[in-house]
């Protein structure tokens, strides 16, 4: 596999991908992700350039375009007739475990580990279903709103989990949103 990389009079080349790039590109992806997020361009490194790939497979965007909707669905308040009789009468045996609730288009959502912030998320569910709508969609996509989004998601002292978090959901949704279309 090949890749364009700057060389060193600040021109692009094709260059060779190792093996050993694409393994320390998932070994450092939390790290590369925010770097990418940040701007640092893709063709900047070969590992950069690895998870850059890696980011941009519709296969992975769709993927996180799934966990932004599990998400939504987790988040969406629950009518009380709507909710299963085990969900509507939680037992001590089970407290600490996740369980099956009916979303608003009684489809099930699996409850995450991490609380919610059910407010935050409900403010801006519709940009959210934006963003992994278009996530979902075929066709190119800048590796940097990707990293944004798999930065978001995976950041559990983040707006969507962290009650003391003070970054703007609306805001990174915005940032996140604007980068995945240039």
């Amino acid at each position: 596999m090949h890749v364009l990389l700057d060389d060193d009079l600040g021109r692009l080349t094709v260059r060779r991908l190792r093996p050993w790039h694409r393994w320390l590109a998932r070994g450092l992806a939390a790290r590369l992700d925010r770097q990418l997020a940040e701007g640092t361009r893709p063709e900047s490194s070969a590992i950069l350039a690895a998870r850059a790939m890696f980011l941009t497979f519709v296969e992975y965007r769709r993927s996180l375009a799934a966990s932004l909707r599990r998400i939504l669905a987790a988040a969406a308040p629950v009518p009380p007739d709507a909710r299963p009789r085990s969900a509507a009468a939680p037992s001590s045996a089970g407290a600490a475990r996740p369980r099956l609730t009916a979303g608003p288009s009684a489809a099930f959502a699996r409850q995450p580990f991490l609380p919610l912030r059910r407010d935050r998320i409900a403010r801006s569910a519709s940009e959210l279903a934006g963003l992994a709508d278009f996530l979902a969609e075929q066709g190119p996509v800048p590796a940097q709103g990707v990293a944004m989004v798999s930065q978001l998601l995976a950041d559990g002292a983040g707006p969507l989990y962290r009650t003391g978090s003070r970054d703007d959901l609306s805001a990174i949704i915005e940032r996140a949103s604007q980068a995945l279309i240039r």
